[in-house]
């Protein structure tokens, strides 16, 4: 599975990282740097007294691997 993490920090200082599962695969520095601005400048995102996405930090794509030990077949 791969997804897009999506590092910012928060308004008191935190650093905060959105996970995008459904990211399109090989965006460009400027578009992930224009929604990460986009995110940032909704102030959507608020827990407590903190706007969770205020600066942008960074992005990078993770690849995670799975290996199935065992798997039962649903009936």
């Amino acid at each position: 599975m791969k997804t897009l993490n999506l590092t910012f920090k928060g308004s008191l200082g935190k650093t905060h990282t959105l996970k995008l599962n459904y990211a399109s695969d090989g965006l460009s520095k400027e578009q992930v740097q224009a929604a990460m601005d986009k995110i940032a400048a909704t102030k959507l995102f608020v827990k407590d007294v903190e706007f969770l996405y205020a600066v942008p930090v960074s992005a990078k794509y993770v690849t995670t691997t799975e290996d199935v030990v065992i798997a039962k077949q649903a009936a």
